[in-house]
């Protein structure tokens, strides 16, 4: 669970560096929905921190934990299209589905339920932001 974690951490961080630096045509759009997507973040951090506290583990709590235990990589510094970021963002979920889906499946009676919300939710976001990129 350390893993989606310091995910979940390195991508908040990366939500917020895009809600600051999306430009483009759907500037307005994005800057709210990114906005949107950290702040549920931050309570999906909570969550699975307290969750592993529940169940007898350590959560990683420092930047260079997260940082090296983490799947998805920082944003790079400056300006980005609303395109690339619908790129990255459909990564990053599509990535935290999966490991949700892993730690699912291990079968932990006081964690699936957790993890049942995180892909839903996860799964919601991937759907959206493909519905998005969709070129008419």
């Amino acid at each position: 669970m350390n893993q989606l974690l310091s995910s979940l951490e390195v991508f908040y961080h990366k939500l917020q560096a895009y809600h600051w630096y999306v430009k483009g045509l759907n500037f307005f759009t994005l800057h709210t929905q990114l906005e949107s997507y950290y702040d549920q973040i931050a309570q999906q951090i909570d969550t699975v921190a307290e969750t592993m506290l529940m169940v007898g583990q350590e959560p990683a709590s420092t930047l260079s934990e997260f940082l090296e235990l983490s799947t998805i990589q920082e944003a790079e510094h400056g300006y980005v299209s609303g395109k690339d970021v619908l790129v990255a963002l459909k990564a990053d979920f599509t990535e935290l589905y999966n490991q949700a889906k892993a730690i699912q499946a291990e079968g932990n009676v006081a964690v699936s339920p957790v993890m049942d919300e995180l892909i839903a939710s996860y799964s919601k976001a991937v759907w959206m932001i493909s519905q998005a990129l969709i070129e008419e």
